[in-house]
């Protein structure tokens, strides 16, 4: 790892959320369900892809966690991709990218939704020092599974959403 890999740590951050902020209503399943604009720096030169998961560690209620509910899947990025832009779709995605299977077992990006309480949702963000083969939409399990031994760097944003109508 050179010096300016040192220096400079992977981040993932995003344009309409802070880190440990709120989501904006747009984003979740109250509006319009598209996946927020995310922007990626500090990628590891000997990164060979990045893999991102987004969940929720809060289901179905903050105050008493029984499951990760998982919201988006995807890998094999390029390591040059530096954002997602809005409601990317799979298929406008970097070529070679994968997108498994989130817990309402779609393969695409399924926006905040908890059903009581602030749920807090971690997007985050792997470069891996290898392309994993097609995994047959993985589930975040498989996908961990694939990746294990291969994370060179990782990178995390939490944002935070309770559901304005009821909840």
């Amino acid at each position: 790892m050179s010096l300016k890999e040192k220096l400079m740590a992977m981040s993932i951050t995003s344009p309409v959320f802070r880190h440990e902020s709120a989501i904006p209503i747009l984003y979740t399943c109250e509006d319009a369900d598209v996946s927020p604009p995310l922007h990626f720096d500090g990628v590891p030169a000997a990164a060979k892809s990045l893999a991102l998961i987004v969940y929720d560690p809060d289901a179905p209620d903050p105050a008493a966690p029984k499951r990760v509910w998982v919201h988006w899947v995807m890998y094999n990025l390029p390591p040059t991709t530096r954002e997602l832009r809005e409601g990317v779709r799979a298929s406008d995605l970097p070529a070679g990218t994968r997108v498994g299977k989130n817990d309402w077992g779609n393969a695409a990006y399924g926006g905040p939704c908890p059903p009581i309480g602030r749920h807090r949702y971690f997007f985050k963000m792997y470069a891996l020092d290898t392309v994993l083969p097609d995994l047959e939409p993985p589930t975040k399990a498989g996908l961990e599974k694939a990746m294990s031994g291969h994370v060179i760097a990782e990178a995390t944003l939490m944002g935070t959403y309770q559901k304005a109508k009821g909840g």
